[in-house]
């Protein structure tokens, strides 16, 4: 593979070693309690890793896409496409393991078809040096495109999963708290007619005492 100077091969590092970690994460979750705070955030925390690691496969597929011609061999090229479908893989096997079902839903984000039709239209009339020209053009054009989405899916994934997920965290921490008040309450409950009958028991026990001295005296 080409050397780790490569911002590819840097960014294909970073994402396995994050697929690593999130693997780690997995395994100890089942060392966890099966319910409770502790197992909400460490689940809160694989969730959030995973979405990261779905978005930096986004961008190693983005700057496959942008390679320069002839700048690194066939065999080259089809190995990290390979290695990228692989991580991809694995990337939404863990996905699937927590629901996470929007995980593969990235087709069509520029929306080819339409960008497609509307290049074949400014093509129309065209000489093959204006050809040329207009290639240069729309290939700026993708590129630059890339970049702000690339930029625009990191900034808005970040934002929206960390809320997604501090809301799911606090809905399921006021579930808990509900279930542990509904229990607390039915403990009151029992110890309320509990102490009713006891209280019984003590005015029988005073009244009964009471006739007794009379009749004494």
């Amino acid at each position: 593979m080409a050397s780790f100077s490569d911002p590819w091969v840097r960014e294909y590092s970073e994402a396995s070693r994050l697929a690593d970690d999130v693997t780690s994460m997995i395994a100890d979750r089942g060392s966890l309690p099966q319910s409770g705070p502790e197992i909400m955030r460490h689940t809160s925390a694989i969730r959030r890793k995973i979405t990261i690691l779905g978005t930096r496969l986004d961008s190693l597929e983005a700057l496959l896409s942008r390679i320069p011609p002839k700048s690194i061999t066939d065999k080259e090229l089809h190995k990290r496409q390979d290695m990228l479908s692989n991580l991809k893989s694995r990337a939404k096997q863990m996905a699937t393991s927590f629901n996470m079902s929007n995980f593969a839903n990235r087709e069509d984000l520029l929306g080819q078809s339409k960008k497609a039709a509307d290049d074949m239209s400014r093509v129309a009339g065209l000489d093959n040096q204006g050809i040329v020209s207009l290639q240069r053009q729309v290939m700026k054009e993708q590129d630059e495109g890339l970049e702000k989405l690339e930029e625009t899916v990191l900034s808005t994934k970040h934002i929206a999963l960390a809320v997604n997920e501090e809301l799911t965290l606090h809905t399921r921490l006021i579930d808990d708290l509900d279930d542990h008040v509904d229990v607390t309450n039915s403990r009151l409950q029992r110890v309320q007619k509990r102490l009713a009958i006891l209280n019984k028991r003590v005015k029988v026990f005073q009244r009964c005492g009471c006739s007794h001295l009379i009749s004494v005296s």
